[in-house]
């Protein structure tokens, strides 16, 4: 089991929540992951990072599968441009890689919005970690674990 499977999987556990993991073939997508959980494309908690450029912190925006993230509205809400953030600053404060990015389980504290969207279910699902494993789990609960603050930072895409 990868180190970073298992920070995902000891976060669930040290909020008292169960530690299910489905691993897939693969689920660097939305839409290959609600493939893979057989839900609704809506239902994945994609896990967005951007660079805040008056920091150089990363910053997450979760949000629903079939939305995008607008960088700026994002950066609005940020409260700082926003600019892409490579692959070695999302490993360096998150220690996932880019298609495995979990909301949960991050090495460093992060910022982090909620897109409303993923209130409207009962379960989402979101990356554990790897781009092969995913995890259910309360959209609310998801939110308070996060420390996230729930923004309207997306446009809709059309599928």
């Amino acid at each position: 089991m990868s180190k970073s499977l298992k920070r995902v999987k000891t976060a669930l556990r040290d909020a008292g929540l169960p530690d299910e993991v489905l691993e897939v073939g693969q689920a660097r997508t939305a839409a290959e992951a609600a493939e893979a959980a057989g839900c609704h494309l809506d239902q994945i908690a994609k896990s967005i990072i951007f660079g805040a450029e008056d920091t150089g912190q990363a910053v997450l925006f979760l949000t629903a599968g079939g939305n995008r993230v607008d960088g700026d509205r994002a950066g609005t809400i940020a409260g700082t441009k926003l600019g892409k953030a490579d692959a070695a600053l999302i490993r360096t404060q998150t220690g996932f890689a880019i298609g495995g990015v979990s909301p949960i389980g991050h090495l460093s504290p992060i910022r982090a919005w909620f897109d409303p969207r993923l209130l409207n279910f009962d379960v989402v699902w979101a990356a554990a970690g790897t781009p092969r494993h995913i995890f259910p789990i309360d959209p609310q609960i998801l939110l308070n674990l996060t420390g996230a603050e729930l923004a309207e930072f997306t446009v809709c895409q059309k599928m």
